[in-house]
């Protein structure tokens, strides 16, 4: 699968997980020459905190593009160290 925004791939993993219609990207298979923090975080009931990157490419930004669960709720533990994304960045196989 690839992650794909602004005309590039992002993140590219044989290895995603579908969680609620969303693929979550091993992190390491995210490009991080195209993320930057973001202190935005939001709470799932049974993922738990969310935590968010922008993404940006050629001078461009999309905020809060990518999130994740650095520590998951047990029910969402399949998420623990993985990446999705919104916002429309593309995934496709």
């Amino acid at each position: 699968m690839k992650a794909i925004w602004n005309g590039v791939v992002v993140a590219e993993s044989d290895d995603t997980i579908v969680v609620e219609g969303n693929h979550y990207f091993p992190a390491d298979s995210v490009n991080r020459e195209y993320i930057a923090a973001s202190d935005t975080t939001t709470h799932c009931p049974w993922k738990g905190m969310a935590s968010y990157y922008h993404l940006e490419v050629d001078g461009e930004r999309n905020q809060d593009a990518v999130w994740y669960y650095a520590e998951p709720r047990p029910a969402a533990v399949r998420v623990k160290d993985r990446v999705a994304f919104w916002k429309g960045v593309t995934v496709k196989a």
